[in-house]
């Protein structure tokens, strides 16, 4: 475990409050999970860290507890980088010197003084990222019709690397669905395109037909290898309510970047109900950072 006393734990909690107890900065429990797995790595909502409870605060608790001391440095200093980075009134003023008090910690855990803890699990393995982009790459390589299919089988494979349970193709009567994963609590069933022309508005619209006829709670993701056309993709997120759109670029690019592709998918729903538009590229959902 880390050097951190119950008394440092305190202060944590204290300086990085949200609007409540429990709370961690403006952090929602999906952001929270988003900013461990792209800064750090880490799921912070495993149950690894559940030891202390499981709001934000006490997972983090839980985590700062187990693991070495350079690690909770290295998370700490961000999350005090974060939290000076939002207006004044959203900070906790509990504790009026408490940054000051948490800068010191950092610097002493910076030391690696009597820790005896170990650093954080990885979600994933690094060389799965590049395992899967090059399988990505090597689909160039096949004819047309063998390629449809094999993207299909790519893409379970790739969803059940992030834990995603993935279902294969399946056929429904009078139609056929290109499978199935489970985002969240949520079922989206999937359409799956390689082809050299662009996705129009006609094959949105007619996914978006074969997700409103199932349940309620079904949703939708249109992967199209190609892209979308822009004319099409205005035409349908005027209308568009359960499906969001990922092309080829996103994928590639994702798996480049070490980007688990199941954070992809949920900054993507979440542009989605934020502007009512299915697709973003993934650069600009996650911008390359300058310089």
């Amino acid at each position: 475990m880390s050097s951190i006393v119950p008394a440092e734990l305190t202060m944590i909690d204290e300086v990085l409050r949200g609007e409540s107890k429990g709370y961690i900065l403006d952090f929602s429990n999906s952001t929270m999970r988003e900013f461990f797995t792209l800064e750090f790595d880490v799921d912070l909502y495993s149950d690894d860290y559940a030891t202390e409870g499981t709001s934000k605060a006490s997972r983090l608790r839980s985590f700062l507890k187990q693991v070495d001391d350079t690690s909770a440095a290295r998370v700490l200093t961000r999350l005090l980088a974060y939290r000076g980075a939002m207006p004044a009134p959203m900070r906790s003023e509990i504790r009026p010197l408490g940054e000051g008090q948490l800068l010191a910690l950092i610097k002493r855990l910076e030391r690696g003084d009597g820790s005896a803890g170990t650093a954080p699990r990885p979600i994933f393995n690094r060389n799965q990222y590049e395992e899967l982009r090059d399988e990505l790459n090597r689909l160039w390589g096949l004819d047309p019709r063998p390629r449809g299919y094999a993207f299909e089988t790519y893409l379970k494979r790739l969803f059940d690397t992030f834990h995603l349970n993935a279902r294969a193709p399946f056929t429904l009567v009078g139609e056929q669905i290109d499978g199935s994963f489970q985002l969240g609590h949520e079922t989206y069933l999937l359409e799956a395109k390689w082809q050299k022309d662009p996705i129009g508005v006609l094959e949105l619209h007619g996914f978006h037909g074969k997700v409103e006829q199932k349940a309620s709670w079904s949703r939708g993701l249109f992967v199209s290898f190609g892209g979308f056309t822009n004319v099409g993709l205005q035409a349908f997120g005027q209308a568009a309510k359960r499906v969001i759109c990922m092309d080829g670029q996103d994928i590639y690019e994702a798996l480049d970047r070490n980007i688990p592709i199941d954070v992809v998918l949920e900054r993507k729903v979440r542009h989605a109900a934020e502007t009512g538009l299915p697709f973003a590229m993934l650069r600009q959902l996650f911008p390359l950072p300058h310089g």
